[in-house]
């Protein structure tokens, strides 16, 4: 799955556009290096999300096309 769908469908980001924004403004790390929104994502990464202050480190538990609001929080597991 794409990285901006997966941030999406994730619900670590709201909508797919910012996801693509945050991409191509190098926000996102994937493994430790700077990804594009067409990243192929696979269980195990970590991904790294810069929006202005914050930082989101999150590793992917597992990737799935669709997830309602209560199954997106278990697609990935927060990583201090």
């Amino acid at each position: 799955m794409r990285l901006d769908k997966f941030l999406k469908v994730s619900r670590l980001v709201k909508r797919r556009t910012v996801a693509n924004e945050l991409c191509d403004a190098k926000h996102v790390e994937v493994n430790g290096k700077i990804a594009r929104a067409s990243y192929e994502v696979k269980e195990g990464d970590l991904i790294e999300i810069r929006m202005g202050s914050s930082l989101i480190r999150a590793r992917v538990r597992s990737v799935k096309e669709f997830a309602t609001k209560d199954d997106a929080s278990s697609m990935y597991e927060i990583v201090e």
